[in-house]
């Protein structure tokens, strides 16, 4: 609580995004500390700029629904089960495999800041014009939806090496870039695929 009219909600995790070579692009969030508990959910933008909700409940889908833009939300069985080589995501709506790589040298960079300082939302002010400049489309702190203000705190990044899948019936086609940036939020995922550990803070007036 930062006041007694505002209130702030933390979620920590990693989210993977990736894109294929037929345009589509999707986010998805693996979330293992949540004031909702363990959940997992995807965003997934068409190769025609259809922007796509999936989300395991209604609870879920009313948080993500007032933060990000979605021309579509889907509230369905989701399940994301954690493999050797990385997760394995399924839904009625989309089917993915992906393979996690070796730490970048942003997530070796990360792991030397300190846990403490390192998921601040104060740290995020710090690193928001570092981010500007080494990764098109990312920001760590910006203005969410309804005036509400968020911050992304990130620990670690490893490369995406592997995905394939299913959204819609559609191939994702060969992995590729996040290209162009999603529009789900002020903020877009790194253009190379990459999975982050992330602690977001979400702040409601």
């Amino acid at each position: 609580m930062t006041s007694t009219s505002t209130r702030r909600l933390r979620f920590g995790g990693r989210i993977a995004g990736v894109g294929g070579g037929s345009g589509i692009r999707a986010v998805v969030g693996n979330w293992t500390e949540t004031p909702f508990g363990p959940f997992a959910d995807a965003m997934v933008e068409t190769a025609a700029g259809h922007r796509v909700l999936l989300a395991p409940t209604r609870q879920v889908a009313d948080l993500l629904e007032g933060t990000y833009t979605f021309d579509e939300v889907r509230v369905e069985d989701f399940d994301l089960t954690t493999v050797p080589e990385g997760w394995q995501v399924r839904a009625p709506s989309l089917r993915l495999d992906l393979r996690f790589g070796a730490r970048t040298p942003i997530g070796r960079a990360l792991r030397c800041v300190p846990a403490a300082v390192a998921r601040s939302p104060a740290w995020c002010t710090v690193t928001d014009p570092v981010a500007r400049v080494l990764m098109d489309g990312v920001r760590t702190r910006g203005t969410a939806g309804n005036g509400w203000r968020e911050w992304y705190a990130a620990t670690d990044a490893h490369r995406i090496i592997g995905a394939r899948g299913l959204f819609d019936g559609t191939d994702l086609g060969e992995l590729a870039q996040v290209s162009p940036p999603t529009r789900f939020g002020f903020s877009a995922p790194p253009r190379n695929p990459t999975v982050t550990t992330v602690v977001t803070t979400i702040e409601m007036p």
